[in-house]
């Protein structure tokens, strides 16, 4: 019997530590990743897939700053979804090659994906989210009483542009991509968290923000009532006490000892702790199994052979 799955790619699956980004190392990556992907098709999965976008639209962004003086200037929505279209690109080209290599006739599609937020949630009034690069403390000062950024000195590296991250409420295009899943192609949606927008009595309106990918891969994911959510990232499986002389891996753990952990601060907010707080709302709004490796153990886990496998109980 066919099974569905949403995959939520890693930042390495696009730009590996150390690597400039450049489209051509992006592209190299992406077929790494494609490569991935295929294989879990081979094993009957239909498929649903999120990615991140942080550097590219930090990158967007310095684009369209640097260059404002002889070109529009693009909004921080407007980036998101330059950014989706971009990396959708890199991803759908890759995947087309690689099924045609397998001889799969799947269809690949990007839907450029909107999602709502609430104007009123708090987050939107106290901006947390780094974003771009970073500034000396005079250039910021600048922006800031020129273009009413908020910035934050962060992690003593210079100061940089924080933006609301609001909670994701709808995906607006999930009945487009409930309709591509039935019908076979392989989606991929919600680049970068989705863009932010807002219901106005207008209809919708784009704000500058920044929603958690995670979080919204997360609600996807229970919205189309998948059979599994599976989050790719830089490590095969979770580990409790990481890096000390007491780490020890998590290969199939209840969503309640999950819960237990993650209370007992072990997985950092910068790092794991998205990934597993997604993997357990996933879990409690009715989903089934969490996965948690990188994206070249995908096939492996998905066979319950690796990887950290987290289910309700």
């Amino acid at each position: 019997m066919p099974r569905s799955a949403l995959v939520a790619i890693g930042g390495n699956s696009l730009i590996r530590a150390g690597e400039k980004g450049t489209i051509e190392e992006q592209l190299a990556n992406t077929r790494r990743t494609a490569h991935a992907i295929v294989g879990l098709i081979e094993d009957g999965f239909s498929l649903v897939l999120t990615h991140g976008n942080g550097p590219q639209v930090g990158a967007a962004l310095l684009r369209s700053e640097r260059a404002s003086d002889q070109v529009y200037g693009q909004s921080l929505d407007v980036c998101d979804a330059t950014t989706q279209g971009e990396i959708g690109y890199l991803l759908q080209q890759s995947l087309h090659n690689a099924l045609a290599a397998a001889g799969l006739p799947v269809p690949v599609a990007t839907v450029l994906t909107q999602v709502v937020v609430d104007g009123g949630d708090p987050a939107m009034r106290h901006p947390t989210k780094p974003i771009g690069p970073f500034y000396s403390r005079a250039d910021a000062e600048e922006r800031a009483r020129t273009l009413g950024w908020q910035v934050v000195e962060d992690a003593a590296r210079g100061y940089r542009r924080v933006v609301p991250s609001p909670e994701p409420i709808e995906v607006v295009e999930e009945q487009v991509i409930r309709d591509l899943l039935t019908q076979g192609v392989l989606v991929i949606a919600a680049g970068g968290g989705g863009i932010p927008v807002v219901r106005t009595p207008t209809g919708l309106k784009g704000v500058e923000a920044v929603i958690d990918k995670d979080r919204v891969s997360a609600l996807l994911a229970s919205r189309l009532g998948v059979d599994c959510f599976m989050i790719s990232t830089d490590a095969d499986r979770v580990y409790v006490d990481y890096r000390k002389p007491t780490q020890r891996p998590l290969v199939r753990v209840t969503a309640a000892e999950m819960a237990g952990h993650y209370a007992a601060g072990q997985f950092p907010p910068g790092n794991m702790g998205p990934k597993v707080e997604s993997a357990l709302r996933f879990l409690d709004r009715g989903g089934r199994e969490v996965v948690i490796t990188s994206y070249d153990h995908l096939r492996a886990a998905a066979h319950g052979d690796a990887g950290t496998h987290i289910v309700k109980a």
